[in-house]
């Protein structure tokens, strides 16, 4: 089974096609799409969006992007649209949450303060519900691990995770598996690769992150990234390992269950 564990099917960019993109995805053999929200002002778009979509599931929080201009009370929809997802089977779990330590405006100071404390309390959220989240992680592993270990007993995803050895260890330890996605296509993403080599896959997981982080095949104009394109990601990451694809995406989508338990039943 194909799983799409990190597509933003709501993004603007598949207004013209989402039908078509999601055929697609359905004919190259992807049978589960998770869609994650990032902030209050999408969470009943992918709620619509996963019931709307065959295989679609979703996630409700607020990404670490969007948390600048988030208000307090944000925190409170999020939490009041978390309970009435409680008893929906496509709602997977809190996401896309996190840090960005990329972006330097956000980087430090009072913008990065209002990150870690929007981060926290949405790590709270999923302990209190016993939810997964999909985290965002970019420069910010260490950090996202120094949380984590302040709330034992929660899985998720390192949604499109760069970082050290010992890092992808870290998330390993606590449970958590690493996202493998386009990244991983190209030659020059010499970390990633390895760590696509190395780990198990009960520790790996496919995304797309479509429409962005395009593999090395899409070719401009228009690299847009799309959930069938997961298909491609797992043949990439069979060739690397030396495995058969069967190893791969089943290996893989039984990580995907793990850590994402009611996606399992939303599929079943």
């Amino acid at each position: 089974m194909l799983i799409d564990t990190h597509c933003h099917l709501d993004a603007a960019e598949f207004d013209p096609d989402r039908d078509r993109v999601v055929a697609d995805a359905q004919a190259a053999g992807v049978r589960g799409i998770v869609i994650p929200a990032i902030g209050r002002a999408n969470f009943e778009t992918v709620r619509d969006l996963a019931h709307a979509t065959p295989g679609g599931v979703y996630a409700l929080g607020i990404h670490p992007l969007y948390v600048e201009r988030a208000w307090d009370d944000d925190l409170a929809a999020l939490r009041s649209a978390v309970e009435q997802a409680m008893d929906d089977p496509r709602f997977v779990a809190i996401g896309e949450i996190g840090l960005d330590f990329f972006v330097r405006e956000i980087a430090s100071g009072p913008a990065r303060e209002k990150q870690e404390r929007y981060y926290a309390a949405q790590l709270d959220l999923a302990a209190e519900f016993g939810l997964p989240v999909l985290l965002h992680v970019r420069r910010s592993q260490d950090i996202i691990l120094k949380y984590l270990r302040r709330h034992k007993g929660l899985s998720g995803i390192a949604h499109a995770f760069n970082g050290s050895a010992q890092q992808a260890r870290g998330f390993a330890d606590l449970g958590f598996a690493l996202g493998i996605g386009g990244a991983m296509t190209f030659e020059r993403a010499l970390q990633i690769r390895r760590h696509a080599k190395d780990m198990g896959l009960e520790h790996l997981v496919l995304e797309t992150d479509a429409p962005d982080i395009p593999p090395a095949w899409l070719h401009a104009p228009d690299r847009r990234n799309t959930p069938g394109q997961v298909a491609g990601v797992a043949r990439a990451l069979a060739e690397l390992r030396g495995s058969g694809l069967a190893a791969v995406t089943g290996g893989t989508a039984a990580t995907a269950m793990r850590v994402l338990p009611r996606l399992a039943r939303a599929l079943a």
